[in-house]
C-alpha cells in the first residue's frame, strides 16, 4: 500500500568491506513536476523517441509529455510535431482502425472504444470506421472469426450459440451482424 502524502524510495548506501549495507528512506522524485522552460528540445526529443515505436495520437503524446514533467513545453512540442507531420490524428485513426479490423478481426464498436481511449474525436472516428468497413466486409470478417474459433463445435447447440454470440460482441460486432450470422436474437444495441 502506498502512503497517501508522499511516496518514499529505498536507497542503498555504499557498504564498506566487511560491514552490512544500510538502507535509508528518501523522498521519491516526482515526475509530474514541471521541467525548466529551456527543456523544450529535450521534450521534443522525448516525444520523437515515443513516436518512434509506433504512431500515436496527439492526446497520447500530450499525456506522455505531461507525465514526464514537460508541462510548459507540451503545447509547443505538439505544434512542432503537427507541422512536421509526425502527428496526424486523422491518419492515425484510419491506420489504427484498418489494422485492428484486418489483423485482429475487431468490429466497429471495439475499434470506436479503442480510438476514444486514445483521445481521438468522434468525427474522426466515424470517418475512419466508415473508410475501414467500406474496405472490410463486417459480416464476412465475423464469419471467418467464427469458423476459426468454433471450427470443431456445433453452432446449433444453444450453449455454443450463446458463447459464439458473446464472442462476437466482445470483438465489437453489432447485434444485426451477429443475428444475421447466427440467426440468433440478440438485444438491440
Amino acid at each position: 500500500m502506498k502512503p497517501a502524502s508522499r511516496s518514499l524510495q529505498i536507497k542503498k548506501k555504499k557498504a564498506k568491506a566487511g560491514s552490512f549495507q544500510k538502507f535509508i528512506l528518501a523522498p521519491k522524485k516526482d515526475r509530474t513536476e514541471s521541467k525548466s522552460p529551456g527543456s523544450e528540445a529535450e521534450a521534443l526529443q522525448l516525444a520523437l523517441r515515443y513516436l518512434g515505436y509506433r504512431s500515436r495520437s496527439e492526446a497520447e503524446v500530450r499525456r506522455y509529455l505531461r507525465r514526464r514533467g514537460y508541462l510548459p513545453a507540451t503545447d509547443t512540442v505538439i505544434e512542432k510535431l503537427r507541422t512536421s507531420h509526425y502527428l496526424d490524428d486523422a491518419a492515425f485513426a484510419r491506420s489504427w482502425a484498418l489494422a485492428r479490423a484486418q489483423n485482429n478481426g475487431y468490429g466497429p464498436k471495439r475499434i470506436d472504444q479503442e480510438l476514444r481511449s486514445k483521445g481521438i474525436g468522434q468525427p474522426l472516428i466515424r470517418e475512419a470506421l466508415r473508410e475501414t468497413f467500406d474496405q472490410v466486409d463486417e459480416g464476412e470478417r465475423a464469419k471467418r472469426l467464427l469458423t476459426k474459433r468454433f471450427k470443431s463445435e456445433n453452432l446449433t447447440e444453444p450453449k455454443v450459440l450463446r458463447r459464439a454470440a458473446a464472442f462476437l460482441q466482445r470483438r465489437g460486432y453489432g447485434s444485426k451482424v451477429i443475428f444475421d450470422l447466427l440467426r440468433y436474437p440478440i438485444e438491440e444495441d
